[in-house]
């Protein structure tokens, strides 16, 4: 498979700007891949898609306010910064982007706040738009971190053009988030309102919770028409023992294993058995899923509509097949389905 072969064009009035008023109220599309068959839904249909002991894989990653905008010494000139990473915790080191990038050197101090009370300094350029700061901050751990979250604000996607809302602080969040270190939502899972959840598990649905913090390197542009030759930038994936027990029982029940998102998705394709069971696992992952793939662990998965040639339109396009996926997404231009973070939501049987 090529890059060129996921191109397509995507109108821009359909990039959703806003989340649908009720969370499980957007739209839903419906692929069946053994009739090939596209049904119209609302989210909270998906409830007559499951049944007892079929089981939901969620991504309990927590987004956290990882955009904050400061000011340049000297100059006063504003900076936004983009907090990517926790580098080390006692040095207060993080991987950041910055943005205008050209204006900022090594050695450059950065003042955040009205008072001024949060200073970084740049201590290394990493990458063309990649920089590292180190935080000037002598209070505690924990005062330095209620710092971030006070300065720091909602990081919407940079195709959403307006200002961060009061609504967006809770609407980019998943319901079940509750490890922060997100600095994106995994944004299937924002479709599920507490009423859905419930419903579901007095259907007697089984929910495994997993937890990737998703980073900027999944919306990353892929630049190469090689598929085999793009990088992801990797990830903290943690699977739980738990997790893998709740899932490989489900496996063997022959049960339904919903990914609920490409980021669940990617965590259990990252810690895969010799015997396609689920492993506990900890640790990082750069894994890149595009056709052709054998996935091993779900045989069901909810994601959004996502953009031309982006790594989570390949990955929907590997589980689904190609052609299947192609159609899907022709009839979601025609009947104007929402788009890329706050949109609707597609479930693949």
């Amino acid at each position: 498979m090529k890059l060129s072969h996921f191109n397509f064009k995507l109108p821009e009035e359909l990039l959703a700007e806003h989340p649908s008023e009720i969370r499980d109220e957007s739209r839903l599309m419906v692929l069946n891949r053994e009739k090939q068959t596209i049904e119209h839904k609302m989210f909270k249909d998906l409830i007559d898609y499951f049944d007892e002991g079929d089981v939901m894989i969620l991504n309990n990653t927590k987004v956290f306010p990882a955009r904050l905008y400061g000011n340049k010494e000297k100059t006063g000139a504003r900076i936004e910064v983009f907090l990517l990473r926790e580098l080390n915790e006692e040095q207060r080191l993080w991987d950041v982007l910055v943005d205008p990038a050209r204006k900022i050197r090594i050695g450059n101090k950065l003042y955040f706040g009205d008072d001024e009370t949060l200073v970084a300094e740049v201590i290394d350029n990493t990458t063309s738009r990649g920089r590292t700061l180190r935080f000037l901050y002598d209070g505690s751990y924990k005062e330095f971190r209620q710092k971030l979250t006070m300065l720091g604000e909602t990081p919407l996607p940079k195709y959403i053009k307006r200002e961060v809302e009061p609504e967006d602080e809770e609407r980019y969040q998943t319901i079940f988030a509750k490890n922060e270190g997100a600095v994106a939502a995994p944004t299937a899972g924002l479709h599920f309102s507490k009423h859905l959840l419930k419903r579901l598990e007095i259907k007697g649905i089984e929910f495994a919770e997993v937890t990737l913090h998703v980073g900027l390197g999944t919306f990353n542009p892929v630049e190469v028409e090689d598929l085999s030759k793009h990088k992801m930038d990797s990830e903290e994936a943690f699977v739980t023992q738990q997790a893998a027990d709740i899932v490989n029982d489900a496996k063997t029940r022959k049960k339904r294993v919903c990914a609920v998102g490409t980021t669940a998705m990617r965590a259990i394709e990252s810690s895969v058995s010799s015997s396609g069971t689920l492993n506990e696992f900890s640790g990082w992952t750069n894994k890149f899923i595009f056709p052709p793939y054998e996935f091993s662990i779900a045989n069901c998965m909810i994601t959004n509509f996502h953009t031309p040639k982006s790594t989570l339109l390949m990955m929907a396009s590997a589980f689904a097949g190609h052609d299947f996926i192609k159609r899907a997404y022709d009839e979601a231009v025609k009947e104007k389905y929402r788009f890329y973070t706050y949109g609707d939501a597609m479930l693949i049987l």
